[in-house]
């Protein structure tokens, strides 16, 4: 393992924990944060984790249909998801707060996982190629810290259980390093869970975090957004 790997996944770590530091201080501001966090998802979805997904299914040969069927599956199984936890156990919902949180945060620190992932095997193919792709995902981590609290505290999930999550999601970067010294997942997989996580993150985005800033007609809502998208496509250039 290249001596830099351990320095950059510690710098990841702590990136990933200011980003959630920020929202948790700056709660009274949280339609912005709401606004900017669904940007950045739709930029990660569309600028980041699908150019993937279809590079590496074309490097396989396998059908780009495959892809698309697994967004929409995974879109409408998170709406089916959030609809029968809606219906069945709103009562649930104000006390202990709603089942998107931390499922939407899981997949984020899965996501982060495949951060570390992706530096360990791009540090196996030249030092230079890792550095690169490190920068990239340490400043994106950054946004995922944000994107972790802000889910967690938009579906009422408890402080404790939110700052978990977000040692959760620095960590998995470590452990996504770690993970590709020790296994590795076949191609195909890979880019059919990305693709999946595409839907997943669009849904969050789109029907979870935009509807909360709709009460708010300040200019500032649509320039957060517009920041979240315009961080991803600055980022992603570097990849």
């Amino acid at each position: 393992m290249n001596s830099l790997v351990l320095p950059i996944a510690l710098t990841a770590f702590l990136f990933t924990l200011l980003g959630g530091c920020i929202v948790l201080r700056f709660r009274n501001k949280l339609s912005y944060i709401y606004s900017f966090a669904a940007g950045s998802l739709l930029g990660v979805a569309f600028l980041d984790i699908l150019p993937e997904s279809l590079r590496i299914a074309g490097l396989v040969h396998l059908p780009v249909r495959y892809l698309m069927i697994a967004v929409v599956a995974s879109f409408f199984f998170n709406h089916l998801l959030e609809r029968f936890f809606i219906t069945h156990q709103a009562e649930e919902h104000q006390h202990h707060g709603h089942i998107m949180g931390p499922i939407g945060a899981g997949c984020l620190v899965i996501h982060s996982w495949l951060d570390g992932v992706g530096i360990g095997a791009a540090f196996q193919i030249s030092p230079s190629m890792g550095m690169v792709i490190a920068l990239a995902v340490i400043l994106h981590d950054f946004a995922d810290g944000i994107n972790v609290v802000t889910i967690m505290l938009k579906n009422n999930q408890r402080t404790p259980k939110t700052i978990i999550f977000l040692i959760l999601d620095a960590a998995a970067p470590i452990m996504g390093i770690i993970t590709i010294s020790l296994v590795k997942l076949s191609e195909s997989t890979l880019a059919v869970l990305l693709a999946a996580f595409v839907g997943e993150f669009l849904y969050i985005g789109a029907s979870n975090l935009l509807p909360s800033t709709r009460e708010f007609h300040s200019k500032k809502i649509v320039l957060a957004m517009a920041g979240g998208i315009i961080l991803i496509a600055v980022l992603t250039s570097f990849i």
